[in-house]
């Protein structure tokens, strides 16, 4: 190990440990976190807990608990257990609280709590921004993300799903009491256990037929057609490949400092709908007249550029692409230019390529 640079004794006990502080450099943004949610009225914001009980044992500060939730945040660190698994090797996060290390229901506990507090504290960010004018230019990007919920699939149900859940279990049911016919023309012993074992698995249908009429009738009342067992909220929403169970977060971003200026959770697995409703809350919380706003080609629909043209934001989507050409290997309409001058059209330049359009074919 010679010529090599050495480090410490791990068993070496130091006499004058170095601060903390010393390594959090003055740049770290979790020093603009300490400050941000020291400057915050806690108490007006709607958390729980700011003022401590006379009696039981001491809790956490609620402006401990939310420095920690925002680090988790800031750094992706979402699930409880891993906030936890950073008190214990995270220098920063170490920092942050003053080493208190809550354990992961404690923190769980403070998220589901104080839902609409921390929602407020997302408000006084953006309004924080806004005195810092970092809003100036005007144009936001829109997007949705689809985040998979706690709700397993199998416990989402529709009227399809449903239908062909019971469907099956008739199945399954017709197909073992063919089975304990058969069964029944074997020798007694054999006959008996295998009739008994195929009378408990059909009356463990019978039980889930029963639960899934319970379900239908929650089926029938609810207002979009589905019904989620375990989180109430989620739904069944269509992608790109298979179905997710969850949620669609709306976001529109600053594309200047990719500043998360609003956002809205939303049950529905289509963007087209969202453009005005997103460019609209967006121009609120920018507090501007005018806004410019960006979005893929899953926003376009006529009737929402329309509605934003009306209400004064200018937006730029890419038209959908509705021709089957392009999907069977052929040129589609986008691929050509109609020259009215000479009346005449012809394929498009091709990025790179020298010369003019040839054309093609008179009209």
């Amino acid at each position: 190990m010679k010529r090599f640079v050495q480090g410490d004794n791990r068993t070496q006990s130091f006499l004058l440990p170095e601060a903390l502080d010393d390594n959090v450099t003055d740049t770290n943004p979790v020093r603009v976190v300490d400050v941000f949610v020291d400057e915050l009225d806690l108490h007006k914001l709607g958390f729980e807990g700011v003022e401590p009980a006379l009696t039981c044992r001491p809790s956490y500060h609620p402006e401990v608990m939310l420095k920690i939730y925002i680090y988790g945040y800031l750094n992706r660190i979402q699930p409880s257990r891993r906030l936890e698994r950073e008190a214990q090797r995270n220098v920063e996060r170490m920092w942050l609280a003053g080493r208190l290390a809550p354990d992961f229901k404690t923190i769980a506990r403070f998220r589901k709590d104080n839902g609409k507090a921390i929602r407020s504290v997302c408000r006084q960010f953006v309004l924080l921004c806004r005195r810092l004018d970092l809003f100036a230019e005007a144009l936001v990007a829109i997007d949705g993300s689809k985040f998979k919920a706690v709700n397993h699939r199998d416990r989402n149900f529709t009227s399809a799903k449903l239908e062909r859940r019971m469907r099956d279990i008739e199945s399954s049911i017709a197909r073992y009491l063919e089975a304990m016919d058969t069964a029944d023309r074997q020798e007694p012993a054999i006959a008996k256990a295998r009739t008994e074992r195929l009378q408990d698995k059909i009356a463990a249908l019978k039980e889930q037929m029963r639960s899934l009429k319970e379900i239908e009738v929650k089926l029938n009342e609810a207002p979009d057609g589905q019904v989620s067992l375990t989180d109430p909220d989620v739904r069944s929403m269509k992608t790109r490949g298979t179905g997710v169970v969850g949620y669609n977060v709306q976001t529109a971003v600053d594309t200047k400092h990719h500043l998360i200026v609003a956002h809205v959770v939303t049950n529905d697995g289509i963007d087209r709908d969202q453009l005005t409703s997103m460019a609209k809350l967006a121009r609120a919380e920018m507090a501007v007249d005018k806004l410019t706003a960006v979005a893929d080609r899953g926003y376009y629909k006529s009737e929402e550029i329309l509605a934003c043209h009306e209400a004064g934001i200018t937006v730029f989507v890419p038209k959908t692409v509705t021709s089957s050409a392009t999907a069977h290997g052929r040129f589609s309409k986008e691929d050509f230019i109609y020259n009215a001058k000479t009346n005449e059209s012809g394929a498009r330049q091709a990025s790179g390529s020298s010369g003019d359009s040839r054309p093609l074919s008179a009209a």
